[in-house]
C-alpha cells in the first residue's frame, strides 16, 4: 500500500536527522509506527541515550525533495514493492534510494561486476565482454560508475541490455567528471541509484556504503582486476558476508593489479573465465554460495525475546544491566551483548539505539557495534 506523501516527507526528514542509521531508522519505524511519531520521539530517546537530538529541519527537507525532482529522479522507500528483494535483505540495506530509471529493471536477476580504476587493457576488453554477454542473458548488470573496469561492464551492458550503476554521490552529481554522458545514458536507458541526499558530492566514507549496495542487490560479484584492499575486495567481502557468490578473474602474479583476484581465488571465490561460468553459478544459486572465505565472521546464535518478537516493544525499555559498559572501542555483535547482559533482546537493542542517537556508538558491518 503506498505511504502519503506526509508519512514519505517524515521519513525522508527522519533518514536526513543525526546519528540516525538504516539499522536505527527501521528499528524507529518498528517501535513507532510511522516516522512523524518516531521524530517526535528522537530528543527524548537521544537524552536517555546521554546526549541531544534535534531532526533535521523541514526546510533542508524541503530543498532535498525540490532538487530531486529537478533532477528527474524519484524516491524509492524499502518497503516499495520495487525495492531490489536482495538487497533488502541486508540488515543494513539503505531505507531509502533515489533512483533515475526505469524501476522494472530491478526485478531483474541482477550481477555485480567491480574492479580496478586503473586496469588494463586486456582486463577492460573483458570486464566489456562480461556486460554485454551478462546483458544478452536477461541479467542485470550492476556496477559503481567508477573510472576502469566498473564504466567498461556498464558499456558493454547498455550494448545488449540494461546497466544499474550505484553512485557515491547525490542523484543529481556526476562523478567522476568525465562519465557525464554515461552517467546520463545510464539513467536513460537503465537505472542510475545514489543512497547520499541530492547535492550531496562524494567522500571518501561514502564508497563503502555504495559498495554494499552494488553486492546487496546482486546474487553474485564478479571481481574482474583489483589490487589488494582495493574497494573491489571491500565489495566482496560485503557480499561474502551476506552469503552470495563471490567470483574473480585470475590474473598474472607479477601483475600487482591482478593480486587482489588471485587472493580472492585462493581466500574461496570461484575462479571464473567466462560469462558461461558467471551464468552457470548463478543459475544455481539457492541461498548457499559455492565460495567460501577461510577467514569468516564469528556468527552467534540469535536469542529471540520472550514474546518471540525482534522489534522493540513496549515494556522492554530497561536492560537487566548497563549495555554502555559492556562496550568499547573494539566491534562487538550485538547478539554477544545479549548474550554477556543476559537482558532481553528488545531491551538491548533500544538502549543501543538511544547510545546510536545520541551519538555514542556506531555500526558496523556484520551487525557490530563499537563506541564512536
Amino acid at each position: 500500500m503506498p505511504i502519503s506523501q506526509e508519512e514519505a516527507f517524515a521519513r525522508i526528514r527522519l533518514l536526513r536527522s543525526p546519528n540516525v542509521g538504516p539499522v536505527g531508522f527501521r528499528q524507529l519505524l518498528a517501535r513507532f509506527g510511522n516516522a512523524a511519531a518516531a521524530l517526535d520521539a528522537l530528543p527524548d530517546m537521544a537524552a536517555r541515550g546521554g546526549g541531544k537530538q534535534q531532526p533535521a529541519s523541514e526546510a533542508l527537507v524541503r530543498e532535498e525533495v525540490g532538487a530531486v525532482r529537478a533532477a528527474g529522479a524519484r524516491y524509492l522507500f524499502h518497503d516499495d514493492p520495487a525495492f531490489p528483494a536482495l538487497l533488502a535483505e541486508m540488515h543494513n540495506a539503505p531505507p531509502i534510494l533515489t533512483i533515475r530509471g526505469d524501476l522494472a529493471l530491478l526485478h531483474k536477476p541482477a550481477v555485480a561486476i567491480v574492479g580496478a580504476r586503473n586496469a588494463s587493457a586486456a582486463a577492460i576488453s573483458l570486464a566489456r565482454q562480461f556486460g554485454r554477454e551478462l546483458a544478452q542473458q536477461g541479467r542485470l548488470v550492476v556496477s559503481g560508475l567508477a573510472r576502469g573496469i566498473d564504466a567498461a561492464a556498464h558499456e558493454g551492458a547498455l550494448a545488449e541490455g540494461a546497466t544499474a550503476a550505484v553512485i557515491a554521490s547525490g542523484i543529481d552529481v556526476t562523478y567522476p567528471p568525465e562519465h557525464a554522458d554515461l552517467q546520463e545514458r545510464i539513467a536513460a536507458e537503465g537505472l542510475l541509484i545514489a543512497e547520499q541526499p541530492a547535492g550531496t558530492q562524494p567522500q571518501a566514507r561514502h564508497f563503502p556504503s555504495r559498495n554494499r549496495i552494488i553486492a546487496g542487490m546482486a546474487a553474485g560479484t564478479v571481481v574482474v582486476e583489483a589490487a589488494p584492499k582495493s574497494g573491489s575486495l571491500i565489495t566482496a567481502r560485503i557480499a561474502a558476508d551476506a552469503g552470495r557468490e563471490v567470483m574473480a578473474v585470475p590474473g598474472n602474479p607479477r601483475d600487482a593489479r591482478a593480486r587482489g583476484c588471485n587472493y580472492l581465488i585462493r581466500e574461496g571465490a570461484v575462479l571464473v573465465q567466462g560469462a558461461d561460468d558467471i551464468a552457470e553459478l548463478l543459475d544455481s544459486f539457492e541461498g548457499a554460495p559455492r565460495s567460501r572465505f577461510r577467514e569468516e565472521t564469528p556468527v552467534f546464535a540469535h536469542l529471540p525475546s520472550e514474546d518471540g518478537m525482534d522489534g522493540l516493544g513496549e515494556g522492554s525499555d530497561e536492560p537487566a544491566v548497563d549495555i554502555a559498559a559492556l562496550i568499547s572501542a573494539a566491534p562487538v555483535s550485538v547478539d554477544e551483548l545479549i548474550r554477556t547482559s543476559g537482558a532481553a533482546p528488545a531491551a538491548v537493542q533500544l538502549a543501543l539505539l538511544e547510545m546510536e542517537l545520541a551519538g555514542r556508538i556506531q555500526r558496523h558491518a556484520g551487525g557490530r557495534v563499537s563506541l564512536a
